[in-house]
């Protein structure tokens, strides 16, 4: 665990100049050829199998969003940064519940203010970016910015309890909060008769990461899509790569929502969440589109489906995968479906937003070989 300020410092400065760790909005430029090579990082880092490696010459943008900085929304929100392709980001960014629970007595439907969930570090305007086009984000680094976690559960909200979508007869359980203590690779809580504890390794990763939708909408940060968002997908980690078509100039790329753990369903509604260190690498891709959030690293394609019913989420995963495989091996739509229908895993991602989300997997050495 490191503060966003031994993060920020520590972090490697781009060959143009960085920003101060609270800086001011700054249009970074391609540096001149001539520019020095950026500091190697230290300590661990991802892997990168979808890049030789961050160049030597790539700006650095380092920027600490304050408070007022943050928005709430996927689309609507002016930008925040404005960069080129193949920019280096080091940030952090704020947890689900706006900073505002520290401790399992602080409710959030009493500390939050309304509409102010999952806020975002962003936008960032990407220039060149046009509808049609991709952008590809590079996780690098993924660190907890905070000894402590905090996760709760709020009535009507979870994947067994009644909602506004089910309803039922049955009573609310109560709103409650677990504060988690962070050391090293755990987190550590305690059941709130302090009978039980229980330990968590860490897994840290972004629930939400986004572009603005197309057609000028804006979503809640609550909402996953097609344009990515609160996809709570344990797979935008360190090391991957998450490819999101763009839909509006600029693509107005944001994210949110550490997550230093979490199950697979989420189904309580919430994760073990914390403000996290964020550096990521970001590319354009002109003239391809991804209508479907895209994830890949060296062992693994994955696609992202989100809908309600969960059976929709799933199709639209595995549709994308199917396509994938066809018109990546040149198959035939029948063959890939078949393909895909024996070597794919399906794990549901969460069972709590307005639309959840399933995410399909196949593995690279599964691939079709062509005789």
């Amino acid at each position: 665990m490191t503060t966003r300020r031994r993060f920020l410092t520590r972090a490697p400065l781009g060959a143009i100049g960085v920003m101060a760790a609270c800086g001011k909005s700054e249009t970074l430029t391609p540096p001149p050829i001539a520019a020095p090579a950026v500091a190697p990082l230290k300590g661990p880092v991802g892997p990168r199998p979808l890049m030789m490696g961050v160049p030597p010459s790539a700006p650095t943008l380092t920027w600490t969003p304050k408070h007022e900085d943050l928005v709430y929304t996927f689309g609507g929100a002016e930008p925040k940064q404005r960069i080129v392709s193949g920019t280096r980001i080091v940030s952090w960014t704020e947890d689900c519940f706006d900073g505002a629970v520290k401790t399992a007595a602080d409710l959030p439907s009493k500390v939050m203010a309304p509409g102010h969930d999952n806020p975002q570090t962003g936008p960032f305007f990407i220039e060149g970016a046009e509808p049609g086009d991709t952008i590809a984000v590079h996780i690098l680094r993924l660190e907890p910015a905070r000894d402590y976690a905090v996760s709760s559960f709020s009535p009507g909200f979870g994947a067994l309890v009644g909602t506004d979508r089910t309803a039922i007869l049955g009573s609310d359980l109560p709103e409650t909060t677990w504060r988690y203590d962070v050391q090293r690779d755990t987190a550590r809580s305690s059941s709130r008769d302090g009978k039980h504890t229980w330990s968590v390794t860490l897994s840290p990763f972004l629930g939400c990461l986004g572009v603005a939708p197309a057609m000028r909408e804006v979503r809640s940060t609550i909402v996953p899509g097609p344009f990515g968002g609160n996809m709570d997908c344990p797979e935008v980690r360190a090391g991957n790569t998450v490819f999101l078509g763009v839909n509006v100039p600029g693509a107005m790329l944001s994210f949110g929502d550490g997550h230093y753990a979490m199950g697979e369903g989420e189904i309580m509604g919430a994760a073990i969440e914390g403000a996290m260190n964020v550096e990521v690498y970001v590319e354009l891709i002109k003239k391809r589109a991804t209508p479907v959030p895209r994830i890949e690293n060296a062992e693994e394609i994955m696609f992202v489906g989100s809908g309600r019913p969960l059976e929709d989420a799933a199709r639209v995963a595995f549709k994308a995968m199917v396509g994938w495989v066809r018109d990546t091996h040149g198959m035939t739509e029948v063959d890939a479906f078949q393909f895909v229908s024996q070597t794919s895993r399906a794990p549901i991602i969460q069972l709590v937003d307005p639309e959840y989300t399933v995410l399909v997997k196949l593995r690279k050495t599964t691939h079709p070989t062509n005789l």
